[in-house]
């Protein structure tokens, strides 16, 4: 199963609105064919682990990541082509809480005779298609933090200057957690003070470049920014309020931006919640939000982050009107600070990379199946995939 879910990140970024899926086929003790599901419309991880596999999957156990499918989409069943091939047992990691699949795919093996084990490696599994799983059951995307501050909490100096807290490598390691999300968000403090473009620059590969979203609930971004040029890759996205003077929004749908105009809250900014309800009905199963201070510390105290990615960089820059990494009103007592879950460090050029999941894995995620709220919405999507 740990190569079935390694295989399966070859396609981490890919497979919106899929869930990544790797799968192994071993027979007599060897493994004679691999296989993981590309990108959405392509064919299913069993079904190329099959044919690579040939007349040797007959007999064989498949170790799949995530429960086979038993309905038509943009590919035919994955439990006919394992049952048609005459494999003796299928063991997976986790139910696949597409309402149209809950245990179906299970159901149908077992009636054909086909050995099924459920429950391998369940945890990793479900890690590894987190922000599949939270879309599926709440129409949102994954949420991560990812940002850069020196040892005592400054992403900026108190002039602005910002460049370069992280290091080259903390930067390209920035990057390709740009490959691997739907959609890259930031507030409008950001672009005026950095103008980023906000794509995926890594040499000597194939990169996806993520959605651009820039939330400005009061239009203060203007339309020359660089995150809006229309010759750079993939799509931009304004999100403001429905109280925004709209003068720009002509010019804007000219560069090809698409602008959501959305609720604000009771303080005037977007309603975040909204914010990513509307990116979930995109099909864009995770978000990388590159700050800045106000909008994490709206993320933040609305609990709407899921996980954190920080590189820490070994500077002071001190300064009491020095912009931080996470605003918003925080909390009162050191009892209520977000602890993290799961940490992870890494030592990146003298930069450290502390990444945490802002929550624990609930038990009953790793037997997940789909709320009620959103089997009508997620079966329309995931059927056309």
């Amino acid at each position: 199963m740990r190569r079935a879910l390694d295989l399966a990140q070859r396609a981490a970024g890919r497979t919106r609105p899929n869930p990544i899926v790797g799968a192994v086929v071993v027979r007599d003790g060897e493994v004679v064919g691999e296989g993981f599901h590309a990108a959405a419309g392509a064919p299913h991880a069993e079904t190329e682990a099959l044919k690579a596999a040939g007349d040797r999957a007959r007999g064989s156990t498949v170790y799949v990541t995530l429960e086979p499918c038993a309905h038509h989409g943009r590919t035919p069943p994955c439990v006919d082509a394992l049952i048609r091939t005459g494999v003796s047992e299928v063991v997976y990691s986790l139910k696949d809480p597409n309402p149209r699949v809950k245990g179906g795919g299970h159901k149908r093996l077992e009636e054909a005779g086909v050995r099924v084990r459920a429950g391998l490696a369940s945890a990793e599994a479900f890690r590894a298609n987190q922000s599949f799983f939270k879309w599926a059951t709440t129409g949102r995307p994954l949420v991560s933090a990812k940002f850069a501050m020196s040892l005592d909490g400054k992403i900026a100096t108190a002039s602005g200057d910002s460049r370069w807290i992280s290091n080259d490598s903390s930067r390209r390691r920035g990057h390709e957690l740009r490959n691997r999300h739907d959609a890259v968000l930031v507030g409008s403090g950001t672009v005026l003070a950095d103008d980023p473009r906000l794509t995926t620059r890594l040499d000597g590969q194939e990169v996806s470049h993520p959605v651009r979203v820039v939330a400005d609930s009061r239009g203060r971004v203007p339309v020359t920014a660089r995150v809006f040029q229309p010759d750079l890759p993939g799509r931009a996205v304004l999100a403001t309020t429905e109280t925004a003077a709209s003068n720009r929004f002509e010019a804007l749908a000219d560069r090809g931006v698409e602008v959501w105009s959305l609720p604000a809250g009771e303080n005037g900014r977007i309603d975040l919640g909204a914010l990513l309800d509307r990116i979930g009905r995109q099909d864009l199963l995770s978000v990388l939000v590159e700050g800045g201070g106000t909008l994490l510390g709206g993320l933040f105290d609305s609990d709407l982050i899921d996980r954190i990615h920080t590189f820490v960089a070994p500077m002071i820059i001190g300064g009491r009107g020095a912009p931080v990494a996470v605003g918003g009103v925080g909390v009162s007592r050191i009892s209520e600070a977000l602890r993290l879950h799961e940490v992870w460090t890494e030592t990146v050029d003298g930069d450290v990379w502390i990444r945490g999941e802002a929550r624990e894995i609930p038990q009953t995620h790793l037997a997940i199946t789909a709320n009620a709220r959103r089997e009508t919405e997620c079966s329309q999507a995931l059927s056309k995939s």
